[in-house]
């Protein structure tokens, strides 16, 4: 049934032409991991470090909650499990990793989802920001890249890892001393969560001329790339709260400071910097070092420099 709902929308598509799906398109691009860095990565550094914090926090969880369950789950990409379903454009080029759950919706229900659920932001803004939860998902159906399923228990994992990030925050501002003890426990999760992804057994179902549909080892490395950004994060977190303590609490001019040097900084670091890494240091340990050094630059490092030089 939910090849059927993709071959659909398939002929919807085609035919009522491109319009549509370029729309959706823009919409897709709203649930990248890059673009939900960025968003994130801004909200900290320059509007609200404690929602910056939230967000950051919440993503970090549903990286976790999304590589272990696609490597718990090996769900084939829908134009693997049926060659009828022939997605629209280049999108297969951001589909990586298994296809259960979508790490796109994911995103969304962190960035946008967990917007949605926070009771002190205004309802119509509210609003905004669940539809948008709705359309990321709806894209990634109507492009042809994930199944309902797909979209539906990432956005309802995503969701729920951003209620309990709520609950989580407001723990550790009562008792922040236990802040450690956070710091801990996740990377211990995404530790285990990183061995789990390494040994265990994955398909090795063949097509027609005996080649392996899918590498299991391959599609393993969004959750070793979700591994290594959990860590950063939480690395980072812990040492800017103990030796750093940057604030938001800062004029304008100084806010479009931060977000012109944040952005030009942050991309010599993902477009030079990273892919050197990965080109020097090859599989697994070059996936988690660069995405290592990319959260940890927004954590942690682009907040000493902002303390240290008072921006």
């Amino acid at each position: 049934m939910d090849i059927n709902i993709l071959l659909a929308l398939q002929d919807f598509r085609n035919g009522t032409g491109a319009f549509l799906a370029a729309f959706l398109s823009k919409m897709t691009w709203l649930g990248e991991t890059n673009t939900a860095i960025v968003i994130m990565a801004l909200l900290y550094w320059c509007v609200s470090k404690d929602f910056g914090t939230y967000f950051l926090m919440g993503w970090s969880g549903n990286r976790l909650v999304n590589g272990m369950l696609k490597v718990t789950v090996c769900a084939y990409r829908p134009w693997i499990r049926d060659a009828r379903v022939l997605p629209y454009g280049d999108s297969i080029t951001t589909a990586t990793g298994y296809s259960f759950p979508s790490g796109h919706t994911m995103n969304a229900a962190t960035l946008y989802g967990g917007g949605a659920v926070r009771r002190d932001i205004p309802r119509v803004l509210r609003i905004v920001l669940g539809l948008l939860v709705l359309l990321v998902g709806f894209s990634r159906n109507y492009l042809g890249v994930h199944t309902p399923q797909d979209v539906l228990v990432g956005a309802v994992a995503g969701i729920l890892v951003m209620c309990l990030t709520i609950k989580l925050m407001q723990w550790v501002k009562i008792h922040p001393e236990k802040d450690l003890l956070v710091v801990c426990i996740g990377v211990g999760i995404a530790i285990l969560v990183a061995i789990y992804a390494a040994v265990k057994p994955y398909p090795t179902d063949t097509d027609a001329a005996g080649r392996v549909l899918v590498e299991g080892a391959k599609m393993a490395n969004d959750t070793f790339k979700g591994v290594s950004w959990s860590i950063a994060f939480l690395t980072g977190w812990i040492l800017e709260r103990r030796f750093v303590q940057f604030s938001t609490n800062i004029s304008m001019m100084k806010r479009i400071t931060r977000l012109i040097v944040g952005l030009l900084t942050y991309y010599v670091v993902s477009l030079i910097f990273v892919p050197l890494i990965k080109n020097g240091i090859s599989g697994v340990p070059g996936t988690f070092v660069s995405c290592y050094l990319q959260m940890f630059y927004v954590s942690f490092i682009f907040p000493w420099v902002l303390k240290r030089f008072e921006m």
